[in-house]
C-alpha cells in the first residue's frame, strides 16, 4: 500500500471542515442532520444508552489530556516531541471552543452551540495522534492499533448523537477538526524528525502514514 503523506490528508481535511462549516453556519440544520439523528435514536434503549454513557468518556478533554502520558510511555516516535502532543491535547478543545461561538448553532436540545462537538474533537485529536504514531509499530500491531483507534473515533461520535447532545454534523465536523490537528501536529513532528536525521537517511519521509 503507497504512503499517504499528511500534508495531503490535511488539504483534504481542511477543505471538507471548510465546507461543512459554512453549510452549518448559512444552512443550520442540514437535511441528513434529523434523518441520521433519528435512526441512530431509534436504537437509544437503556442498554444502549448506559454503553453510551461509559463511550463517552472517551472524548473527554479531561480525560485524554494526561491520557496523552501513555502515548510517551508506548511510542518511541512521541518522545523526541513530546511537547506536540500535549500541545495537541490543548489546542483541540481551545479550538472547537472558539467555532462554536464563531458558527453559534444550537444544538438539538438546548440553547447551548454545538458546532462542532468537543467529545468528537478531541477523541479524533488523540486518537487520530495514535494512527500517526501506529506508524512506527510491526505491521500485524498496526493494522490492530489503527482499528481500534478508528473504532474508538466512531463510537464516541455515535455516543454524543444517541445521548441527545449533539447533531450528526456537529459530530462530524468534530471529527475532521480533531484529525485536522492531529495532522498538524504530525506534520510537525516529521519535519523536526527529518531535520535531526543524517541527510544520507532522509530518502523517505517518515511522516507518511503507512
Amino acid at each position: 500500500m503507497p504512503a499517504v503523506h499528511p500534508r495531503a490528508i490535511l488539504v483534504v481535511l481542511g477543505a471538507f471542515f471548510v465546507a461543512l462549516a459554512g453549510a452549518v453556519f448559512f444552512v443550520g440544520v442540514l437535511p441528513a442532520d434529523v434523518t441520521v439523528r433519528e435512526a441512530l435514536l431509534a436504537w437509544a434503549s437503556p442498554a444502549v444508552i448506559a454503553l453510551m454513557r461509559f463511550v463517552n468518556r472517551g472524548g473527554d478533554w479531561r480525560v485524554l489530556l494526561p491520557a496523552t502520558l501513555l502515548l510517551l510511555l508506548v511510542f518511541r516516535r512521541a518522545r523526541g516531541r513530546w511537547w506536540l502532543w500535549i500541545a495537541l491535547m490543548i489546542a483541540a478543545p481551545a479550538l472547537e471552543g472558539t467555532l462554536k461561538v464563531v458558527i453559534g448553532r444550537p444544538r438539538p436540545e438546548g440553547p447551548a452551540f454545538g458546532f462542532p462537538s468537543g467529545h468528537a474533537t478531541a477523541a479524533a485529536a488523540f486518537f487520530g495522534a495514535v494512527l500517526y504514531l501506529a506508524g512506527s509499530l510491526s505491521p500485524p500491531w498496526r493494522r490492530t492499533v489503527r482499528g481500534l483507534a478508528v473504532a474508538c473515533i466512531l463510537l464516541v461520535g455515535v455516543a454524543r448523537v444517541i445521548l441527545r447532545a449533539h447533531w450528526p454534523s456537529d459530530v462530524l465536523g468534530g471529527i475532521t477538526l480533531g484529525l485536522g490537528l492531529a495532522t498538524i501536529a504530525a506534520i510537525l513532528s516529521s519535519v523536526d524528525t527529518e531535520a535531526d536525521r543524517p541527510l544520507t537517511t532522509r530518502a523517505s519521509p517518515r511522516g507518511a502514514l503507512r
